[in-house]
């Protein structure tokens, strides 16, 4: 009996460890809830029907850091939330993912005070930027496909890309070195 005969019509797979780990990933990031302005409004109409980000695997929202891999920071972030922001940060497992959703999580927005970060990469560490005042829910799905294809090329060893990727208003990319 060879394989063949084991396999019947279904074929034979091939493919490496790293391809395999990185999809599961890929399927099954859990965000850390972390809405904290206008921005949590249009996080939370992404998870809705309409938009269902379900499909990414991401139908849990947690509200524990220990069981979530992707913070998802919608808002601007003041002076006092930021030590908060870095611990909930620190707690969250490896390998972890941030997305700094709206112009206040990107660069303070409007905001241009000594009580707001002017920005939340002053912080944590930030993988991809979604633009906008609020930006749209398709807006977060595409920085969140964005975040998926980072995912993908990443080495089991923990080799990261350090060069975060900012989504504009208009949906392009732009590879930040």
């Amino acid at each position: 009996m060879g394989i063949e005969e084991k396999a019947g019509n279904l074929g034979v797979v091939t493919t490496s460890l790293e391809t395999v780990v990185n999809w599961g990933r890929t399927n099954a990031m859990w965000p850390l809830l972390f809405g904290l302005a206008c921005c949590a409004i249009e996080m939370m109409g992404a998870q809705g029907s309409n938009y269902d980000l379900s499909r990414f695997g991401m139908e849990l929202n947690r509200a524990s850091p220990r069981q979530a891999d992707l913070m998802i920071v919608a808002g601007r972030v003041s002076r006092k939330m930021a030590p908060v922001v870095r611990r909930l940060y620190d707690q969250m497992p490896e390998p972890k993912w941030v997305i700094a959703m709206g112009d206040c999580a990107a660069c303070g927005g409007v905001f241009n005070n000594y009580a707001i970060v002017q920005g939340v990469d002053e912080v944590v560490p930030v993988d991809v930027y979604v633009a906008g005042c609020p930006p749209r829910p398709e807006a977060l799905i595409d920085g969140i496909m964005m975040l998926h294809e980072k995912v993908k090329r990443e080495k089991i060893s923990g080799v990261r890309e350090d060069a975060p990727i900012r989504i504009t208003s208009k949906n392009q990319l732009i590879q930040v070195k």
